[in-house]
């Protein structure tokens, strides 16, 4: 038996999955407010799927308006055990062409309108991002990706900008120089909301454009990122499939980089100075640890 639950966050056509049984759209509520949209959640080759269409169906949310808490929250909630993000970035490389698929491994976090964080005013946490994402999920989506026929690049820094402007020039001249490889609007603070959670996380980026560096390219536009994903969407739905027949097969285990129980060294508030009434809100996202905290 596998105790597997796989969260997939992306477009709202990665859950149009042959054979996925019992599905059905689940509401779940959140204290920090409404997430992007319902849960889809079925079972596939033995496990749990549960899907988060990230902007909402019909795409109607932008990145600076995401309730990223609310939609971490209802994960958690729902008994996700593993979230992967599937999202459209802009390369900064030459050799990361549309089409290809990114393995990211960091981030460089350049957003500034967004709540970030589950804790704050009455519970203080401190997590580690050094290494953002779970590596052994992420190594296992990538393999995912090549079986559906995907060229994936393991490893690159993905730029977080705001938007929902694309870059300027100058910008994605700096961002090369910074030494990033994709640039996008949605992970962060997705990644960081999921590794307070205690949610191993990861995230393969469809790219779709050359952002704007690249001279002899159209800059990007709306409609050249919408004709590479159409073409990508059967790669990120088989990607899924094949990931979810792998963890199938495999009885899960802690993540080796300790991320179900990182919450252990990152609280720091006194349990006599905590708010209850934040306590109550975090009782999904931190009630493991909460109920063993001293």
């Amino acid at each position: 038996m596998t105790n597997w639950t796989l969260g997939v966050i992306g477009g709202s056509g990665l859950y149009d999955i042959d054979g996925l049984e019992e599905a059905r759209w689940e509401t779940i509520e959140s204290p920090f407010g409404a997430p992007s949209d319902q849960l889809f959640r079925g079972r596939f080759a033995g496990i749990e799927l549960v899907f988060l269409p990230r902007h909402a169906r019909g795409h109607r949310i932008g990145p600076s308006q995401l309730n990223y808490r609310a939609n971490i929250d209802v994960m958690k909630r729902a008994g996700v055990t593993d979230i992967l993000s599937l999202s459209a970035v802009g390369s900064l490389r030459e050799d990361y062409k549309p089409g290809d698929f990114v393995l990211v491994d960091q981030f460089i976090d350049r957003t500034f309108a967004r709540e970030k964080s589950f804790f704050g005013d009455g519970l203080v946490a401190h997590v580690s991002m050094a290494h953002p994402v779970c590596e052994r999920l992420g190594s296992l989506a990538a393999d995912a990706a090549i079986k559906a026929g995907v060229t994936v690049h393991r490893g690159g820094t993905y730029l977080a900008m705001e938007g929902p402007q694309f870059s300027s020039l100058a910008e994605s001249r700096l961002y090369r120089q910074w030494g990033c490889d994709v640039i996008g609007m949605t992970n962060m603070p997705e990644a960081k909301l999921a590794r307070e959670a205690e949610i191993p996380y990861a995230t393969l980026a469809m790219v779709t454009d050359y952002d704007c560096w690249r001279e002899d390219s159209d800059a990007v536009s709306v409609t050249n990122v919408l004709e590479v994903l159409h073409a990508n969407a059967h790669a990120g739905r088989d990607t899924v499939r094949n990931l979810a027949s792998h963890l199938g097969q495999t009885a899960r285990t802690p993540s080796p980089q300790g991320i179900e129980t990182c919450l252990d060294f990152a609280l720091i508030t006194s349990p006599d100075a905590r708010d209850p009434a934040l306590l109550a809100k975090l009782d999904a996202v931190a009630g493991r640890a909460l109920s063993v905290s001293p």
